[in-house]
């Protein structure tokens, strides 16, 4: 009897990642390409858009090679993609520019030359704060400073939009990547006239916004080959990573909150009503007409830990380099640390905010480092998640994927300073799960998305300890106070 597969197709700001699962949810086989970065400047980071789109191309085939698929096994492919990135395409869809990713911080002078008046007016139509992480920060620097491809644009894509042009010569775009433009109103559920005024664009520039269970087919023959595929067989169109870690970790209904820490990291809860924060600490993006997710990014997770295991040349594992972490009491023994390395999006929303160590004594050894900066980056996602619950309400239910839920010790740390269970998925391809599950919707083969919770293996919940909550409640308030300080400064 034949399998009933379906892949779902991660594309990543690091990689891209191609996964078979079962439509029980169990792996059969995966793949995946490695991104390249490029930093023409100071403050700038781009991808290469063709090479990303060889890459997923090259990702699906492995998968599909690795899982021995079958003629008729597969059913679907869903589109799970990381948000914020924009480029320039011409009138036969060549690019004209680089694509321009989250990372990249060259509008800063716009968000710093914006009155904040204006910076609350955008926020309460978008719903996404003021950041050069928007492509409508990015739009904004293109116009004001020339930039020739800005000149001659026909069409201004994401990475995802691009892919979908290349292999079906469609323009479209899932609410929850046209939310992350900062120029969608996911409350009208359309383009907001009045950005798209200021940064110079047109609707015809943009990309048609569907929902996520859309269905892309008529894929370009010789794409298909090139995939292993059957030229017939349906695409979906999918939605942000973000939103799709949520739905492949089964954190979906009120109280039931999702961490995310890979390079970067963010917490997220979904709702049913489009709701900004007045301190303007949280995003809110459309997922279906009906459903939105709130939450906050951060720029600094797995990539501030990379960063001080080179710093302090550890050539070992990276498990090894964090169970060094293991030997030193809760708070360092008087060490913080502000983990933004790469400026910062939630909770202070500032580019120019800049990572700190506060309390260094002689005393302090390799082991300390490790273990303030896990708490680092654990206590920014606290304070992101003690704005979310301000609009959101009490968190019920934590759930946390990622490369850093593979640690026990931060798990442990994660229950500690949240005072909760910590509920980790053994499925550590969440966004690409919930993409292939979005996919089993819209061809009807399951029912809905809340169907999803009983498809996902769970491991045993990590309980906080008590005596460790307590301090972590007072190294936080230290820490809070140092944030708050220091943000002056930037």
């Amino acid at each position: 009897m034949p399998r009933e597969l379906v892949i779902g197709l991660d594309i990543g700001t690091t990689s891209v990642k191609a996964c078979v699962f079962h439509i029980q949810g169990d792996l059969v086989a995966e793949a995946e390409e490695m991104n390249r970065f490029h930093y023409p400047q100071q403050g700038w980071a781009e991808q290469d858009a063709i090479e990303i789109e060889r890459s997923a191309v090259r990702a699906i085939r492995e998968a599909v090679r690795k899982a021995e698929i079958g003629k008729d096994e597969l059913i679907s492919i869903g589109i799970s993609a990381a948000m914020h990135s924009l480029l320039i395409v011409n009138e036969e869809g060549i690019p004209l520019s680089p694509a321009i990713i989250w990372a990249d911080g060259r509008s800063t002078n716009q968000v710093d030359q914006m009155s904040e008046q204006m910076k609350k007016h955008i926020y309460s139509l978008t719903g996404t704060p003021v950041h050069p992480m928007t492509p409508f920060l990015k739009l904004l620097w293109m116009k004001e400073s020339d930039y020739a491809p800005y000149q001659n644009a026909v069409s201004f894509m994401s990475i995802k939009e691009y892919l979908i042009y290349c292999w079906f010569g469609e323009k479209m775009i899932d609410y929850s990547m046209a939310s992350a433009t900062g120029l969608y109103n996911p409350s009208t559920h359309a383009w907001e006239k009045e950005l798209l005024q200021m940064a110079g664009v047109t609707e015809e520039q943009l990309s048609k916004v569907v929902s996520p269970t859309t269905q892309i087919n008529g894929i370009k023959p010789d794409i298909a080959e090139q995939m292993g595929i059957h030229v017939g067989l349906p695409f979906v169109i999918g939605a942000a990573d973000g939103q799709l870690a949520n739905l492949g970790i089964g954190a979906l209904l009120p109280g039931e909150v999702a961490v995310s820490v890979g390079t970067s990291g963010a917490i997220r809860q979904f709702t049913n009503h489009s709701k900004v924060s007045d301190k303007q600490e949280t995003f809110c993006y459309s997922f279906m007409e009906d459903s939105f997710i709130i939450g906050g990014p951060t720029n600094n997770g797995g990539i501030v830990l990379q960063w001080v295991k080179d710093l302090l040349n550890d050539q070992g594992s990276f498990e090894s380099f964090l169970r060094e972490a293991e030997r030193v009491e809760p708070g360092a023994e008087g060490l913080l640390f502000l983990p933004y390395l790469n400026g910062e999006r939630a909770p202070v929303w500032n580019q120019q905010a800049k990572g700190n160590f506060y309390g260094l004594t002689i005393t302090h050894k390799k082991e300390h480092f490790i273990r303030a900066v896990l708490e680092g980056i654990t206590f920014n996602l606290y304070q992101i998640g003690r704005a979310l619950e301000e609009i959101a309400g009490t968190s019920l239910k934590i759930y946390v994927n990622g490369g850093l839920s593979r640690s026990r010790l931060w798990l442990q740390m994660m229950a500690d300073i949240f005072e909760a269970e910590i509920y980790v998925s053994e499925n550590h391809h969440s966004a690409a799960w919930g993409a292939a599950w979005t996919a089993m919707v819209s061809v009807g083969r399951v029912t809905s998305f809340e169907a999803i919770k009983d498809n996902i293996p769970m491991s045993t919940p990590v309980v906080p300890n008590q005596e460790n909550s307590k301090r972590y409640k007072e190294i936080y308030h230290h820490y809070e106070t140092l944030a708050n300080t220091i943000a002056k400064l930037f």
